[in-house]
């Protein structure tokens, strides 16, 4: 993890203990009023990106993994391409998973196609 993220999850835990919640809680909780204090589901993360994004005002439907699948893709663009590193960083452990991101990222299909497309 990042310094700023590490320092993220410092301040709250601090934030959280001074509002009396035990550090044997887990790291992210439910503030919904039915399941207050248990541990955040995949849907209570999914509806929190969908009303950041609608306060955003970005109408795409978005979604934890669209949001990972976005990272991913960034970091292989900040990395030069460096596939290995960016594995490191998405765990992914088949490279060939990995490399779908990348030619999506360079956008292979359409070059090709332009190009086969001038020999027409």
């Amino acid at each position: 993890m990042s310094p700023k993220t590490i320092q993220a999850i410092c301040d709250w835990l601090a934030e959280r203990g001074s509002a009396g919640i035990k550090s044997s809680f887990p790291l992210f909780i439910s503030l919904d009023s039915r399941s207050r204090g248990s541990r955040l589901s995949g849907d209570g993360l999914y509806k929190i990106v969908r009303c950041y994004c609608r306060e955003a005002g970005i109408d795409k439907l978005m979604s934890p993994h669209r949001i990972r699948h976005s990272s991913i893709t960034m970091a292989l663009d900040k990395s030069d391409g460096d596939v290995r590193k960016v594995q490191k960083l998405s765990r992914h452990k088949n490279l060939n998973t990995l490399m779908i991101y990348d030619d999506n990222r360079n956008n292979d299909q359409l070059e090709l196609s332009e190009l086969l497309e001038e020999d027409l």
